[in-house]
């Protein structure tokens, strides 16, 4: 096989980000707000992502300050944990939670007949205040923590909210961008899914901290 192609991982994301700049070209998107989308749509292979990829104001700020204060990072299912680079999070000191796997929330989720990504929701209750949720699978998982923040005032630091699929995904993540009291980032419509996530969370920290050992 005599084929040329980039073998280092460095030069090879950084001819990725150089041909997904001209698709961000007209967004009027800040310095870390084109670092962040970009990275989502490496992740995700798909330029399109930057028509529908929302991001609040606030929410990358918010979500650097809860790194560098120790917070705890809250994900559905286990490829969004897996997917958050450790070397660069466990630098900060918090934890990375996920419970989808717990035998006590399957017997919770069980009994109240709800989804295990919505158990262990609830189940994190006040611990997810000030924290960073990270959704990328489970509609229920976003609606929960969505409401745990409207009727029980949990706030955290900033939501990154992106189920894919074709039940409920699009209305979570509407009802995401309509909430007023949690920064966000998320994406419109079906797409989305655990490594766009993760992309998410790994981008935020690599503003902070480019280091990759």
């Amino acid at each position: 096989m005599d084929i040329d192609f980039i073998k280092q991982p460095m030069a090879i994301e950084e001819r990725s980000m150089e041909i997904i700049a001209p698709h961000l070209a007209g967004l009027n998107l800040s310095e870390a707000e084109t670092k962040v989308y970009s990275r989502m749509i490496h992740a995700s292979g798909d330029v399109d992502y930057a028509k529908v990829i929302r991001i609040h104001p606030r929410a990358i700020e918010a979500a650097q300050e809860a790194l560098k204060r120790g917070a705890n990072i809250y994900t559905d299912v286990e490829m969004v944990r897996t997917g958050i680079h450790k070397a660069s999070f466990n630098r900060y000191g918090g934890k990375i939670e996920c419970r989808v796997a717990d035998p006590a929330i399957a017997e919770l989720a069980k009994k109240e007949g709800i989804t295990r990504s919505m158990a262990a929701m609830r189940s994190f209750g006040k611990e997810l205040e000030g924290s960073i949720i990270a959704i990328g699978n489970a509609p229920t998982a976003l609606f929960e923590v969505l409401r745990l923040a409207n009727e029980e005032n949990i706030l955290p630091a900033v939501i990154i909210g992106i189920p894919v699929g074709f039940v409920g995904a699009a209305d979570s993540k509407a009802e995401l961008a309509k909430n007023d009291k949690v920064p966000y980032i998320t994406v419109e419509g079906t797409k989305g899914g655990s490594p766009i996530a993760a992309s998410a969370v790994n981008a935020i920290m690599y503003l902070l901290d480019n280091r990759r050992d």
